[in-house]
């Protein structure tokens, strides 16, 4: 799984590309803490590329997302597939995050 991370004006935006599974969780996790770290948080993720998360993959996601909601913030979710959504739903962790079509929507979500 490749994962960049860019910065568009004063968002972060990390874009995993692939499946986040057991092996790649790990590093989607490190991705984002740093991403956090320097975003202030303003953080989008990118989901339109993630084919599928298991529960270790999820896990990654709710943390981020705690974590920014503990900051006042909340984590943009942009371009989630169908399947990305279901799991988000049948988890009930959805509502931890925003969700947008695409980034361009989430990163604009920022200027309300």
């Amino acid at each position: 799984m490749d994962i960049h991370v860019q910065r568009e004006g004063a968002v972060t935006v990390v874009r995993p590309m692939g499946a986040i599974l057991l092996g790649e969780a790990d590093l989607f996790r490190t991705r984002m803490t740093d991403a956090m770290t320097r975003s202030l948080g303003r953080l989008v993720v990118d989901a339109s590329q993630v084919a599928y998360v298991d529960s270790k993959g999820l896990g990654a996601f709710v943390e981020a997302g705690e974590r920014l909601a503990e900051s006042g913030s909340s984590l943009r979710v942009a371009g989630a597939n169908d399947t990305l959504r279901e799991v988000f739903e049948l988890t009930e962790t959805g509502g931890l995050f925003e969700h947008f079509a695409d980034v361009h929507a989430a990163v604009r979500s920022f200027l309300r």
